[in-house]
């Protein structure tokens, strides 16, 4: 299949009162991203937000309590409110993408969230919008590097990102497992019991990136303007604020650094209250002000 026919698949539309969302699909590194575009009624050349989901996650993720939406799906139908456009994708190995998780490392999520930019850009309707990158957790430490000297980028919003990749991933997957994989070769499965009971299989090449990925180091070459959003009570990025305020240390521009009473999760257990009430008004409200400046 080649590029222009993956890139104009369009297999649904769904239209609300202020959006519209498609689905859309574009090659990275030779795989099938699969995305889902939400596009607001209310304004012309509106900004377009790039989510990028977490670790085991996918692009609409983690479900909301008392809600029939995900996190990030909820987040784009009210930044669509708003007036913003957003579009998030799945990693490849991750949800309706192509690719195994087993071969998932942070190069290959890194990559496809180049080409996710690349292709906003590419698009007629967005040629002159502003491009925002926003990741979640893994998904911010992934921002951190796509964005890295990328002149497409104009504002970026990292939400409890990794910020210390082998201490993160150390309690996550258990150091016995890293240790073991770092002495692999690269194409062997490492299966590691996570926190929450599920299993996870991902190959040694995950692991040895642990030791040489510093998402701090790669924001210090964005010059633009950064928000880092943290829960005070993040068990999983931790500790806070310190891990908040390694971000700021290392950033050089505009920036801000907000710390909210939840967990690593925006109470997404528990109910939308932060998601509605704290993060998604501090998000827009920020990037209002950032792109009104920039």
């Amino acid at each position: 299949m080649g590029v222009a026919t993956l890139v104009a698949a369009t297999l649904m539309t769904l239209t609300t009162s202020s959006a519209a969302e498609t689905i859309v699909r574009f090659p990275s590194a030779g795989q099938e991203i699969v995305g889902t575009l939400e596009t607001t009624e209310t304004a012309t050349n509106a900004p377009i937000i790039l989510m990028l989901h977490g670790f085991t996650g996918s692009r609409d993720e983690l479900h909301v309590k008392d809600t029939e939406e995900g996190v990030f799906s909820r987040m784009a139908r009210q930044f669509a409110e708003r007036g913003f456009n957003s579009l998030r994708i799945d990693f490849r190995g991750s949800g309706d993408s192509a690719g195994d998780w087993a071969d998932t490392t942070f190069s290959s999520q890194i990559a496809d969230a180049a080409s996710a930019i690349d292709w906003i850009k590419s698009q007629d309707e967005f040629m002159d919008s502003r491009v925002v990158v926003l990741g979640w957790s893994q998904g911010g430490l992934a921002a951190a590097h796509a964005v890295q000297e990328n002149e497409l980028v104009d504002a970026v919003v990292l939400l409890a990102p990794v910020t210390h990749p082998l201490m993160t991933y150390s309690g996550l997957l258990g150091l016995d497992k890293v240790k073991a994989a770092l002495e692999e070769p690269a194409d062997t499965p490492i299966t590691a019991q996570l926190p929450w009971g599920a299993e996870t299989t991902l190959k040694a090449a995950f692991y040895q990136e642990m030791v040489r990925t510093f998402p701090v180091a790669a924001i210090s070459g964005y010059p633009g303007p950064l928000l880092v959003v943290m829960g005070d009570r993040d068990q999983v990025v931790a500790p806070q604020p310190y891990a908040g305020e390694a971000w700021m240390n290392y950033h050089h521009g505009d920036e801000k650094l907000i710390l909210l009473d939840t967990d690593h999760v925006w109470s997404a257990p528990e109910g939308p209250e932060v998601i509605d009430q704290q993060l998604v008004p501090e998000i827009t409200a920020w990037i209002g002000n950032a792109l009104a400046t920039d």
